[in-house]
């Protein structure tokens, strides 16, 4: 398997983006956009990656907090801002003003890692990574690789929210898969014309809770949304690096996905 390291310019900056790409084979390969959790492109969402190649995709992995954010993110700042964040009400991370306040009240040493949070979480910034994610895309169907009209996306919780939100802005995104993140907002899901297939856990009520909500913005909006939620599963169950991974979901999943793509985006 071929991987490779690249910068792809995008709003001013260049996004670091790791490309795993299939066995060496005829023709040109459908491709897909992996996005990250809130942890990064780490060794997981690029094992990911190596996966779908190995099934027939260009899988391109991208940090989109590459930069000032990268620092901050650090595996120990984040581990500071999970520990603040199991003591905060459930709501806090869907709302930017309480989350300021909440950093606010925080030991120094949380205060910069939580604000980043409280950053990525807005409105404006996801805009703005979508629009990275669209820049993405658009570099991979220049690849002589790819199959340009077959480009799909994947994500897991943060970046399982910007799957549905690259949808919205990618009128020639084909498929999103959205793994227990949080909804588009449905104000923007008209633009949608990918097929969209979202899978979570029923033990992630913050997240499952607003999936009917979706469902009924595509439904209104003449797009195809299909869902499964996982009887027993957590958050993050796919993450088998995780506490919360749920091996059955896991892997039913995994079967799901494979499937989802093959038809949406063409056999790999």
């Amino acid at each position: 398997m071929v991987e490779q390291e690249v910068k792809i310019p995008s709003q001013g900056r260049e996004l670091d983006c790791y490309i795993a790409y299939p066995p060496r084979r005829a023709g040109k390969s459908p491709a897909l956009v992996v996005i990250h959790e809130i942890f990064g492109p780490e060794a997981h969402i690029r094992g990911v990656a190596r996966r779908f190649a190995a099934e027939g995709y260009v899988s391109a992995a991208p940090n989109l907090f590459t930069g000032e954010l990268q620092r901050l993110l650090t595996p120990q700042n984040i581990a500071y801002a999970m520990q603040a964040f199991a003591q905060a009400p459930p709501d806090l991370r869907r709302n930017p003003a309480k989350l300021a306040e909440f950093a606010a009240s925080q030991p120094a040493e949380r205060r910069p890692v939580l604000e980043a949070f409280g950053k990525i979480s807005t409105p404006p910034v996801q805009a703005s990574f979508a629009q990275d994610l669209k820049a993405v895309t658009r570099y991979l169907a220049t690849l002589p690789e790819v199959a340009a009209d077959r480009i799909g996306s994947v994500g897991f919780c943060f970046g399982g929210a910007m799957s549905g939100r690259l949808a919205t802005v990618d009128p020639d995104l084909r498929a999103a898969v959205i793994f227990y993140g949080q909804n588009p907002p449905l104000a923007d899901v008209p633009r949608i014309r990918a097929r969209v297939l979202g899978l979570y856990g029923s033990e992630d009520p913050g997240i499952t809770s607003t999936v009917p909500e979706l469902a009924e913005a595509m439904r209104q909006a003449g797009n195809r949304f299909d869902y499964h939620v996982y009887p027993g599963a957590k958050h993050a169950f796919f993450n088998d690096t995780r506490p919360n991974y749920h091996k059955e979901s896991a892997e039913d999943a995994w079967n799901r996905v494979t499937r989802f793509f093959a038809e949406t985006l063409g056999s790999a």
